[in-house]
């Protein structure tokens, strides 16, 4: 087998091996000509990849593994980069490897911090780390409980430093992420947001009834959808080990059922979707999802059967 050809299918096939082929792989456009289609993201105009480079996939990774992924995901369509400040180093990693690609690109940061004082410091330092002066998306990380929503809107909270950067053009567009709909739901009754990142994942919406009612509420609103979790197959169990670092839940790895659930999730009215955050499977994303085609009504009713049979990641609590 050819050494290109049998890399290839290591790292998209079975989504195990972890990233030692890196010297290989530097100078080769995995994936040929095809290029990764774009969606528009809600009422914004913009269009970003339909697969997102969730960067929390290089923390603790050499600097050179980090610039060759980087750059064989732009090159293979990618122009959608996401990152955070609680994603160990990979601001570090991510600005150098991005900078050459960072004015045809689309970067999102967020802050977990629910105050004013600690988001204009990460954002600062995110600035820094990411080597840009400006963001195209800037979001509230993580909003999980009522209190996260209200302690963010409050005076001096959060949302003042994230309107104030808008206002100052240091960000375009202004979202959140979520992983309660409660929180997701009162957020977007707080402020015109341009984007929702929330699990739009087969279990949780089947099976734990998660997902829905903020799904409809953004459509309703025209905003762009940003999908977390499509590709969670589960919680871990007790005693169980994370199989990647950075992925605390158990990642689909059947490669049917992957392509299911990313169907699943671009199935909807979605802009992007974001995978689990390990670079096998970030690379099996870009080669399945141009296989994709929307679900018939059979293949979703099979679907939700499977769901039933797996505890969702999320559920609705009321």
């Amino acid at each position: 087998m050819r050494r290109r050809k049998f890399l290839k299918n290591s790292l998209v096939g079975g989504g195990l091996l972890s990233l030692s082929f890196n010297s290989l792989w530097s100078s080769t456009n995995l994936f040929g000509d095809r290029i990764v289609p774009k969606r528009v993201l809600g009422r914004s105009g913009e269009e970003i990849s339909v697969i997102g480079f969730g960067s929390i996939m290089l923390n603790n990774e050499p600097p050179e593994t980090c610039n060759n992924i980087v750059a064989r995901a732009w090159e293979a369509g990618i122009n959608y980069y996401d990152v955070a400040p609680s994603y160990g180093n990979a601001e570090e990693m991510l600005g150098p490897a991005l900078e050459p690609y960072r004015k045809r690109s689309f970067l999102s940061c967020k802050s977990g911090q629910k105050d004013k004082a600690g988001v204009e410091k990460e954002m600062q330092e995110s600035f820094e780390k990411l080597r840009t002066d400006y963001f195209d998306l800037y979001q509230l990380h993580a909003l999980t409980s009522i209190e996260d929503v209200e302690r963010s809107f409050a005076p001096g909270g959060a949302m003042e430093a994230v309107v104030r950067a808008k206002e100052e053009g240091k960000v375009k567009l202004v979202g959140f992420s979520a992983h309660t709909e409660e929180a997701a739901l009162l957020a977007l009754e707080n402020y015109d947001f341009d984007t929702v990142m929330f699990p739009i994942n087969f279990v949780c919406w089947h099976n734990g009834n998660f997902g829905p009612r903020v799904y409809e509420k953004a459509v309703e609103r025209n905003l762009g959808v940003i999908v977390l979790k499509s590709m969670a197959e589960r919680r871990l169990q007790q005693g169980e080990e994370r199989l990647f670092s950075n992925v605390w839940y158990k990642p689909v790895l059947d490669d049917e059922l992957f392509d299911q659930s990313l169907a699943f999730s671009l199935s909807r009215k979605v802009t992007s979707v974001i995978p689990p955050g390990n670079m096998s499977l970030f690379l099996k994303a870009l080669d399945r999802v141009h296989h994709f085609q929307p679900l018939t009504a059979s293949q979703e009713d099979a679907l939700r059967q499977r769901a039933m049979e797996i505890d969702p990641l999320f559920s609705r609590s009321v």
